[in-house]
């Protein structure tokens, strides 16, 4: 069996479900290595739980050596004690990574079902839907932060990609991607 040339840890932060996947890439092949989710129990205090999240993702990196870790950026919601708790956690996980000296990398929940789905608007049983079409399983997880999170790490994988860096090069608008590339026009 071939090497994967890349392993890349997806996380869906939360502070009651944490979401992880894990992905290897070779060649051009995805697959699915790991997907599960980290329960926190309710009745811990919020910095026992940031504790078990931050341990758990320093397992994950021991366990499996990603290359990148890639997390799902807060949506803003209109509580902001819910929105703080998560961002601690988001924090929390990147902090992990960036102990190990990880790439990180965040996207939005719109870019991450715009991704795998071309929808970003699309259900979280479409995007399951499609991972399982891409990674090529069949088992359905208990809770969707494992396959959100999975969906965190295939987004990655796709925005990752040096052929998409070379053909645009992060251009802001039209007229700079012509300025970057003017031997694409015709």
């Amino acid at each position: 069996m071939q090497k994967p040339s890349k392993i890349i840890l997806g996380i869906d932060p939360g502070t009651i479900i944490m979401g992880y996947g894990l992905i290897a890439v070779t060649g051009k092949k995805l697959s699915l290595l790991e997907m599960g989710v980290l329960k926190l129990a309710a009745k811990d205090d919020s910095y026992q739980r940031l504790q078990k999240i931050h341990h758990k993702i320093v397992e994950l990196i021991t366990i499996f050596k990603p290359d990148c870790f890639a997390i799902e950026a807060p949506f803003f919601g209109k509580n902001v004690q819910s929105m703080l708790k998560l961002g601690r956690a988001q924090g929390v996980a990147i902090a992990a990574a960036m102990q190990t000296n990880l790439e990180v990398c965040e996207y939005s929940p719109k870019k991450i079902k715009q991704s795998i789905t071309g929808n970003g608007n699309a259900d979280k049983e479409q995007v399951m839907k499609m991972l399982q079409n891409l990674l090529q399983f069949t088992e359905i997880p208990k809770h969707f932060d494992a396959s959100d999170a999975l969906a965190v790490a295939v987004c990655h994988h796709f925005q990752d990609n040096p052929l998409l860096k070379s053909a645009g090069g992060n251009a802001k608008d039209w007229k700079d991607f012509i300025a970057k590339n003017p031997g694409k026009i015709r």
